[in-house]
C-alpha cells in the first residue's frame, strides 16, 4: 500500500523537524562533497545549509511545505533527471520504504553520484519491544514495506557501511521511535497525522492501539514495565545510515 502524501502530507514541516544530532550524522556520511541530489527530499528536513543541493520531490503537497529559498523540482527516485556523475554525493531520507521502484531507484542515486550515497532508513525489529506491542497491527503493516538495510546495501553496492545512530530522548523528529520514552505524544492525533504508518492501518484500528496504549498509560501499567525508558537519554533502535562509496 502507498501513502497519498497530497492527502496525509500536510503536517510534515510542523511535526517532522529535523533534530540536530541525527542531522549530523547525516552531513558527515557526505563527507566533503559540495553538490547533493536530496531524492524523495519531502518539506527538507535534513538538507544540509553549507552546500547545493537539489531537492527533488513528487508530492505537490510536499513541495509547498518548503521554505521558498529551497524550492524542489518534482520527479521519481527511478527517473532523475540528471546525467551520469553530475553531483558529488546522493542522499534519500526516510523515503526509500514508499518507492515502488526501489532498485531503480537505488540504482539512480548511485549512477548520478560521484561519491557517497547516503540512506537514512529504519530497521523495523529495532523499534523499542513497547512499541512492537502496543502498535502491533501498525508496526506488523510497516514492517511489511520497509526493505532490509541488507537489500538497500546490496542494491547500492560500491563499499557499503551501515551505521546505528541513536534516537535521543527529546528527539525534534516525530517519527515514530522518537517517542520511545514518550509514549503519551502517540496519543496526540496530530503527532500521528505526520506519522504515515497509520494511514496503512483498516478503519477503527488506529483508534483501538490508541484505546490500548491510553488504558495502559491512565492504569500505570505502562510504567510499571517500560518506566525506566524515561531516564534514558537516548536508545539505540532503529535508525540506520546505509553509506556507499564509490569503488
Amino acid at each position: 500500500m502507498t501513502v497519498d502524501y497530497e492527502q496525509h502530507g500536510r503536517s510534515y514541516a510542523r511535526e517532522r523537524r529535523p533534530d540536530p544530532r541525527i542531522a549530523s550524522r547525516i552531513h558527515a556520511a557526505l563527507g566533503a562533497a559540495r553538490t547533493v541530489v536530496n531524492v524523495g527530499a519531502g518539506a527538507g528536513s535534513y538538507e544540509p545549509d553549507d552546500r547545493f543541493v537539489l531537492a527533488v520531490e513528487p508530492s505537490e503537497t510536499m513541495r509547498a511545505q518548503r521554505p521558498p529559498e529551497h524550492p524542489a523540482i518534482k520527479g521519481r527516485a527511478h527517473r532523475l533527471p540528471l546525467d551520469d556523475n553530475s553531483v558529488d554525493a546522493a542522499m534519500a531520507l526516510a523515503t526509500v520504504h514508499h518507492w515502488d521502484q526501489l532498485e531503480a531507484g537505488l540504482a539512480e542515486l548511485r549512477r548520478v553520484a560521484r561519491g557517497p550515497v547516503v540512506v537514512f532508513t529504519f530497521d523495523i525489529d529495532g523499534l523499542p519491544g513497547w512499541q512492537q506491542e502496543f502498535l502491533y497491527e501498525a508496526v506488523t503493516a510497516e514492517r511489511a514495506r520497509f526493505p532490509s538495510v541488507t537489500t538497500i546495501a546490496e542494491a547500492l553496492g560500491g563499499r557499503t557501511r551501515v551505521e546505528g545512530i541513536p534516537t535521543p530522548g527529546n528527539c525534534y523528529d516525530g517519527f515514530v521511535e522518537a517517542f520511545w520514552r514518550r509514549p503519551e505524544s502517540l496519543l496526540n492525533p496530530d503527532v500521528r497525522r505526520a506519522q504515515s504508518m497509520w494511514t496503512l492501518l483498516e478503519p477503527g484500528v488506529e483508534q483501538q492501539i490508541v484505546a490500548r496504549l491510553a488504558d495502559a498509560l491512565q492504569s500505570g501499567a505502562w510504567d510499571a514495565a517500560h518506566g525506566h525508558l524515561r531516564a534514558q537519554d537516548g536508545f539505540q533502535g532503529s535508525l540506520r545510515l546505509v553509506v556507499s562509496e564509490p569503488e
